[in-house]
């Protein structure tokens, strides 16, 4: 980001500023289009004139800004869901009243916010086969690897919706196994669906890798789970997206 567009920035400038502190690269974003994707995921994308700059690896996120309605800003991790170098897809998970979730909401084309990243540790790994989890706040990542995968690599995911409508779509060229698993009315957060169906997994032969993505509570107990089963502590990649009664937030499983 240049000075110039740092000082035409206007209320984006202290945002900015707090980014780039440590030398972070900051990019300016500029909301382009939005797609409902699902009852609950709303897709917004980004145009950006330095985009083209943006190195990532499948399943990171960018911390972005999110101003809010009482001038303050909710600062949160977002994962690149497609990035095709002139433009970025970042996928919500609407679920009642949030700040990033109002903010996606009433956010209209031509809105500018900041970000910095791809950071994260959740991408793909050298495998046999890959094992991945999560609920609805996964998709975004896990769908962003699978896209990625070639027709030589196989994945099993298991991953946890409201109900049968929030199914979505995915292309690759890898050999794909999605279970989704239906709450049906059930409030989403720490429970027994995705861990009773990944219990009764049983890994294929070859070095698997596992991503877990979601509820920090489910994340932590399902890769103990995996561990004690037999996979490596290096063939896990788990992240907690969020925790029931917290607002924001993000922890390393």
């Amino acid at each position: 980001m240049s000075l110039s567009e740092t000082k035409s920035a206007g209320p984006l400038l202290q945002a900015v500023r707090f980014l780039a502190r440590k030398g972070r690269r900051v990019w300016l974003l500029t909301l382009s289009g939005k797609e409902q994707l699902t009852a609950n995921m709303l897709r917004l994308s980004f145009g950006g004139n330095d985009l083209g700059e943006l190195a990532w690896k499948r399943g990171q996120d960018l911390v972005i800004e999110l101003p809010q309605a009482d001038g303050t800003t909710a600062r949160r991790h977002y994962t690149i869901r497609k990035h095709d170098g002139h433009t970025i897809a970042i996928d919500f998970v609407l679920h009642g009243e949030s700040p990033a979730g109002d903010w996606a909401r009433a956010a209209n084309i031509g809105d500018r916010i900041a970000a910095v990243g791809p950071r994260g540790h959740t991408y793909v790994r050298p495998a046999d086969w890959h094992l991945m989890i999560g609920d609805e706040t996964c998709i975004p990542a896990l769908f962003a690897m699978i896209e990625g995968l070639s027709r030589t690599e196989r994945v099993f995911a298991f991953i946890e919706i409201a109900d049968d409508a929030e199914r979505q779509t995915v292309e690759s060229a890898a050999a794909v196994n999605i279970t989704w698993l239906p709450r049906n009315g059930a409030p989403p957060g720490s429970s027994s669906i995705l861990y009773d169906a990944v219990e009764s997994f049983a890994f294929p032969q070859g070095l698997g890798h596992a991503s877990i993505i979601g509820e920090t509570h489910n994340v932590r107990a399902i890769r103990r789970r995996l561990i004690e089963r037999g996979l490596g502590k290096d063939q896990c990649s788990a992240e907690g997206y969020w925790r029931q009664g917290r607002i924001g937030g993000h922890d390393h499983a």
